[in-house]
């Protein structure tokens, strides 16, 4: 039975790619309630990324299950899966993808364009996340024209416009500096504090893992809770 405050679980999720003679996840079960924090540390090639995509159905298990909001994500559609993830999480990936010619401005809008809302109040709605995460003063800068920090800050204002309920971060400071990276992973916290939005952060770096409520740890393709 489903806990009413459960955002995202799985259960005896397994996935093993073609040509490998091992499971890269062995029955994994991970439960997320309203405004958890989780951290899911490991190796490089242990499995976190891989993890991470089934959680948010971007793939599909071998085996188990994957629940969203707590519709199981393998009875529907291709279409009701996008709709389901792009209501309900928002993505942070260790490389911020920004599109280049966009202004952040326009790049936090463009996922509530994509739902066709009016171009009004996505631009509304995006500078009012880019507010949040301290960009107010960079809405017009092109990505090339913004620190490595500051595209990241817009990278994380992007999943947020769409009132997500649980983000899903991988690697998100990965290729930042240890000041930056810091200043990155506070800001996913204080806004997990205020708004209530779920955290599942995959990471290889301990120290900011630490700040998390619970910790777990992927090797061998089994999940570990390491800190309650």
């Amino acid at each position: 039975m489903n806990s009413p405050d459960e955002i995202l679980a799985c259960s005896g999720l397994s996935k093993t790619y073609a040509g490998l003679d091992v499971s890269v996840l062995n029955g994994i079960d991970l439960h997320v309630a309203h405004g958890e924090q989780v951290a899911i540390v490991g190796t490089s090639g242990s499995g976190k990324s891989t993890l991470l995509h089934l959680l948010g159905g971007l793939d599909s298990p071998n085996a188990g299950s994957v629940r969203i909001v707590g519709q199981n994500v393998a009875t529907l559609s291709e279409q009701q899966r996008g709709q389901l993830r792009n209501s309900a999480l928002g993505f942070v990936y260790q490389f911020h993808h920004l599109l280049p010619e966009f202004t952040a401005l326009e790049n936090v809008a463009l996922p509530l364009l994509i739902r066709r809302v009016s171009r009004k109040q996505a631009t509304e709605q995006a500078a009012e996340v880019l507010r949040q995460v301290g960009l107010g003063h960079r809405m017009e800068h092109m990505p090339g024209e913004m620190s490595g920090g500051e595209r990241q800050r817009a990278a994380v204002a992007r999943a947020l416009v769409t009132r997500p309920r649980c983000i899903l971060a991988d690697e998100p400071t990965g290729n930042l500096d240890r000041h930056t990276a810091d200043s990155v992973f506070d800001l996913l916290l204080t806004l997990n504090r205020e708004q209530g939005v779920s955290l599942v952060v995959v990471t290889h770096d301990l120290a900011l893992a630490a700040k998390m409520q619970r910790q777990y740890r992927l090797q061998d393709g089994i999940l570990t809770q390491t800190r309650p």
